[in-house]
C-alpha cells in the first residue's frame, strides 16, 4: 500500500527517503513492508503521502500481524 501511495504521487525511493529523513536502505525496507517506521518515521509517511486514518489503520494491523507484534 505503501509503495502504490509513493507511485501516485510519482516519488522515488530515494526522494521519499530523504523526505523522511532516513537512509535509503531503510526506506527500502518499509516500502517492500518488510518494517514498521518509527512513529516520528510514520508520522511523517502519513503527511506525505496524504494516507487516510482507514489506511493507516489497515497499513498497522497488516505489519503487526505480520511481524507478530501486539
Amino acid at each position: 500500500m505503501i509503495k502504490e501511495k509513493r507511485k501516485q504521487k510519482k516519488y522515488t525511493q530515494e526522494k521519499m527517503s530523504q523526505l523522511l529523513g532516513i537512509s535509503l536502505r531503510q526506506y527500502v525496507r518499509i516500502d517492500n513492508e518488510e518494517d514498521l517506521p518509527r512513529r516520528d518515521v510514520l508520522k511523517n509517511l502519513i503527511a506525505e503521502l496524504d494516507l487516510t486514518n482507514e489506511e493507516i489503520g489497515a497499513y498497522i494491523r497488516k505489519m503487526s500481524q505480520d511481524q507478530d507484534i501486539v
